[in-house]
Parts: C-alpha cells; sequence; structure tokens
C-alpha cells in the first residue's frame, strides 16, 4: 500500500508544459497552438523556445482546431490546447468534422478539466467531455492522475498516429507516480493488489483510490487499485482480469456517470462477465462554484464516498 507517496503536490496542466518543453527539444514536427491561454496552460518554455512552432489563435476556438487539421496535412503534429470546455462542447462540430472524421493527427489537450476548475463555476466545469470524446470514431481518450504521468502521456502522444484527446486539471493534487514509469496507451497500471473489491479509477480520483484501499485495508477489506489513465481504448483485458478474481466493481471519476469510465466498465462487463458495480461520479448534473475540496466533498468525489460505495457493492457479491 506505501508504494505510492506523494511527492510534492503539483498540477497536471504544469505536466503537460513540462512534456510540451521535452518535445519542443526533442520532435521537430511538434507545434502548439493556444486559444489565448497561454500562462494557464503551462506552455511558456515551450514557446519561448519555439516561437516559429507556437501559433497564438486568439479566442476562436473553432479555428483553432481547423488549423490544427491543416496543419496535419504537412506533416506537423499540432497540439491543440485551451479549457476542457472550449476544446470539446464549444467546437465539437469542428473535431467531429475535420479531425476525427478525416483520422487527422490532431493532439486535444484539455486543462482545467471537471468539477475541481473550482471557482468559475458550472459554466467552466465540463463534466460530460470524456462521454464527448469517446463516441467519435478513432478518437483516443487519455485522463492520468498526476503531474508525472501528465509529462509522461504528453510525450506518449506524440508518437501515436490520430487523434487524441487528452485530458488534465487545475488544481495542485499529489504527485505520486514514478517519474521515469513508462507511459503506454492502453495499458491499464495495477497499483494495489486485492482479493475482495476491484476499483477502477482514473484522473484525480485515482489517489483518492489508494486513500480509501489504505482505509478499507484497516477494516479487514482487500481492495485491488487499478489505473485507467487511457479510457479509450480501454484495457479490456486488464478490467476482466481483476474482476473475475474479485467479483465486484466500483469505477471512480471526475466526471458525469452517464458516458464516462464508469459506463465503459459496465459495457465491458455486461457484455462479457456480468458483475456488481458502483459508481463513484457525478449524478447527472452541472457544478457550482466552490473551491476544489469543497466540490469534491460535496459530489461525492473522493476517498469517503468510494469507500462508501465498496461497502455498496460488497453486499451485492
Amino acid at each position: 500500500m506505501k508504494k505510492y507517496i506523494d511527492q510534492g503536490k503539483n498540477d497536471t496542466r504544469s505536466g503537460y508544459g513540462a512534456g510540451m518543453t521535452e518535445l519542443g527539444r526533442t520532435n521537430p514536427n511538434v507545434v502548439a497552438l493556444c486559444a489565448d491561454l497561454v500562462g494557464s496552460l503551462k506552455i511558456d518554455t515551450f514557446i519561448a523556445e519555439n516561437p516559429e512552432r507556437f501559433f497564438q489563435i486568439g479566442i476562436a476556438e473553432a479555428n483553432m482546431m481547423g488549423i490544427a487539421a491543416g496543419l496535419t496535412i504537412g506533416g506537423k503534429i499540432p497540439f491543440a490546447s485551451t479549457f476542457a470546455n472550449f476544446a470539446t462542447g464549444r467546437v465539437y462540430d469542428q473535431i467531429r468534422q475535420s479531425i476525427a472524421y478525416s483520422g487527422k493527427n490532431v493532439k486535444i489537450c484539455a486543462s482545467h478539466a471537471g468539477i475541481t476548475l473550482g471557482e468559475d463555476g458550472a459554466t467552466h466545469q465540463i463534466l460530460e467531455d470524456i462521454g464527448l470524446m469517446k463516441m467519435l470514431p478513432g478518437m483516443t481518450v487519455i485522463n492520468p492522475c498526476d503531474y508525472n504521468q501528465t509529462k509522461a502521456a504528453t510525450i506518449a502522444i506524440a508518437d501515436h498516429k490520430g487523434p487524441v484527446y487528452l485530458r488534465f486539471g487545475r488544481p495542485k493534487v499529489a504527485n505520486f507516480t514514478p517519474a521515469d514509469q513508462k507511459f503506454e496507451i492502453g495499458k491499464a497500471l495495477l497499483l494495489n493488489e486485492g482479493t475482495d473489491v476491484t476499483i477502477l479509477a482514473t484522473g484525480h480520483l485515482v489517489w483518492q483510490a489508494l486513500i480509501a484501499a489504505e482505509n478499507l485495508e484497516n477494516q479487514g477489506i482487500s481492495a485491488e487499485v487499478i489505473n485507467i489513465h487511457t479510457i479509450k481504448p480501454l484495457d479490456e483485458e486488464a478490467v476482466l482480469k481483476s474482476v473475475k478474481k474479485t467479483g465486484c466493481v466500483v469505477s471512480a471519476e471526475e466526471h458525469n456517470y452517464l458516458g464516462g469510465l464508469g459506463e465503459s466498465i459496465a459495457r465491458t462487463l455486461a457484455t462479457q462477465h456480468p458483475a456488481p458495480q458502483e459508481f463513484v461520479a457525478t449524478q447527472d448534473t452541472f457544478g457550482e462554484s466552490g473551491t476544489p475540496d469543497q466540490l469534491m466533498d460535496k459530489y461525492g468525489l473522493n476517498n469517503k464516498a468510494i469507500e462508501e460505495a465498496v461497502l455498496k457493492v460488497l453486499k451485492r457479491k
């Protein structure tokens, strides 16, 4: 359980910025586009070192997606970044028609995702973006859990051919994965072995799942924790292997339970190995203004909610 220790809190958007800095130095085909949010996306160093490879599009996100699609034709690898709400809901038609439909090699990098955007409130806290993006044919959807994993994911998607949606956040959260851990798209990571219940978590909820597993262990409950950083393609082999052993599952995500990771897990189980499942996610609702911690507590997106879901699902085995 103590294998993963908080190395110091950091924001996942800074992990994206660090990954972009490295790509700027190692991959000449990588270019960056931003919709007037350079400081928030932490790509200042990339721009300073590669000014000719940066395009400031302004508050014109739909135009940014079209430009990014066009840049791929010349062999460039565009990383188009803005807030998750603007990177998906505002420009869904452009992504569908200009990027996904033709399989353009665009990396859509979305910061300030989920309810932990905080005080900006419901209009900016998108909780349906995973669903929107995973339904697009050919779109890879990635939701890393901390600074180190976001940096590694940013670097990894540059070598992946095809459109990618990379989702990360605003607040400082526990940074606990190894800095040198290889990021493999579509390969879930087993963080804690267990025999009684499987906890499948993504993004900011992964650390909360580890805390929950430790608390559950003190109650005599053995919880297996798996980090599902890639929501599409889902690592069904890892999911099924674990659930066949434990017999029940809790999914945990900072997203609406409709359309998110939990639904992908449920589909996998329904078609291949039916098992009881509980969902830790927002319940078909918009968010509101508040600090990230206040909101995560109010909407049941923390280790306590995961523990309660585990106790509930165990009664259904």
